[in-house]
């Protein structure tokens, strides 16, 4: 029998160093987003400011990982799914999503266990969203 070792910390919030933690790396996600010729279909996306995404993503993560609930707490239950069907996501946004934020996590020291867990967590639930065929 395998036995499986506890994570280092009780939530994801804790292990990737809390509030200021999240902020920086969705404030790195969404400069790439802005600077990389290989996010510009993403980029394009989000209309002409990224002021409101930058703070909702950041009230939406935070909580997601197990620290205050900003984001429920204002508007409700995410709904992921629903608030993101008028936005076209398929198989290309989805990739340049996970991988600018794959990015964001490593520029900005998430450790490589978490950073591969939320990989993982983050491929299934953008595959989820995913509204158009290619």
């Amino acid at each position: 029998m395998q036995i499986q070792e506890k994570p280092p910390y009780d939530t994801v919030f804790e292990w990737i160093g809390g509030e200021d933690k999240v902020r920086a790396m969705v404030e790195r996600f969404y400069d790439l987003m802005e600077l990389e010729p290989g996010y510009a279909d993403l980029r394009a996306a989000h209309g002409p400011s990224l002021d409101n995404a930058r703070q909702r993503l950041t009230w939406f993560l935070t909580g997601w990982m197990g620290g205050p609930q900003h984001y429920t707490e204002r508007f409700g239950h995410p709904r992921l799914r629903a608030r993101h069907l008028p936005f076209p996501i398929g198989i290309k946004e989805r990739d340049q999503w996970l991988a600018c934020m794959d990015q964001a996590m490593g520029e900005t020291g998430v450790p490589d266990g978490l950073r591969a867990r939320l990989r993982d967590s983050f491929f299934q639930t953008a595959d989820w969203m995913r509204n158009k065929g290619v």
